[in-house]
């Protein structure tokens, strides 16, 4: 059976890389986590001690990795995918990073006579141990995208196709800014409502049936007690952190300087974050954890 390669097991790539295990994929994989590698390994997997040796054991490649300078690193560094690619390889790439490097790193595999599309994801750890993530994907033709949704429909419900190479990129960075501002106005709002002696429960079920209603209320409401077994409920452990919605919120201002499109929100989501990220208290928590930051601020 051929081997597909699996670059980044963290919070997300972890869970989508055992969906492929569980549907009977043979898998080669790197990840600087080495304990994380030797669990795999455990599982029968072939490990990888550089992503060069990833793409010369396989044609069909996935990526999940933090940020612009780690995929840049991981594709195009000394010992990176780029140094032993083969002709008609398939890169998919689930890291939500700046579409100027999309675009860079996938003209550089065409040089090379291999595919690099843009595959980011939504749905959060829940969604990617339940294999129901959705992809936006920036595929460029419907030959590549029937390629990459047999891979990718493994470890998804949604596979949403594009167009062009970046645009499953662009979708992200636009979801995420949105992501961010709905969670600080839920947070901002809960925290209102409590203040004047609304029960916390109470308060979500009215904005779950109203017009407040939204993802960051109905299924991610950042105030304990709400919603059980979401990271709000276990300390704002796991999920996806602070430090990473500041990140993305950061492309998307990216994005709108180099657009002129003008996003005040967003801006403003970005400021609040980068404080959260910065902070010992909240860097390495989940990003609901903005409703503790807004409630320590009460006078």
């Amino acid at each position: 059976m051929a081997l597909t390669g699996f670059i980044g097991l963290g919070n997300m790539g972890g869970h989508m890389a055992r969906n492929l295990l569980k549907n009977g994929k043979k898998l080669i994989v790197y990840d600087v986590n080495k304990a994380v590698v030797e669990q795999f390994k455990a599982d029968g997997c072939e490990v990888a001690a550089h992503p060069a040796d990833i793409a010369a054991a396989s044609k069909e490649i996935v990526t999940v990795l933090p940020s612009s300078p780690h995929v840049k690193a991981v594709y195009q560094g000394e010992s990176g995918i780029f140094k032993t690619i083969q002709p008609g390889t398939l890169c998919m790439d689930s890291s939500t990073i700046d579409q100027v490097v999309t675009l860079e790193v996938a003209q550089a595999a065409a040089l090379l006579k291999a595919e690099y599309i843009d595959a980011p994801i939504s749905g959060g750890v829940t969604g990617a141990q339940q294999a129901t993530l959705t992809f936006m994907v920036g595929a460029g033709n419907d030959a590549t995208f029937k390629r990459a949704e047999a891979i990718l429909s493994i470890m998804g419900k949604n596979i949403v196709n594009l167009g062009a190479v970046g645009n499953g990129t662009a979708a992200k960075i636009c979801n995420n800014m949105l992501l961010g501002i709905q969670m600080v106005a839920v947070a901002e709002t809960m925290n209102l409502g409590i203040s004047m002696g609304l029960d916390a429960k109470a308060l979500a079920g009215i904005i779950n049936t109203s017009s407040g209603r939204c993802w960051s209320s109905d299924t991610y409401n950042p105030v304990p007690g709400v919603i059980p077994n979401i990271p709000c409920a276990k300390g704002y452990a796991g999920g996806f952190g602070t430090s990473l919605m500041a990140k993305d919120l950061s492309l998307a201002q990216n994005a709108s300087t180099n657009t002129q499109a003008p996003t005040p929100m967003g801006s403003l989501a970005h400021q609040i974050y980068r404080i959260l990220a910065r902070d010992p208290h909240y860097q390495a928590k989940d990003f609901g954890v903005v409703y503790q930051f807004l409630k320590k601020q009460n006078m």
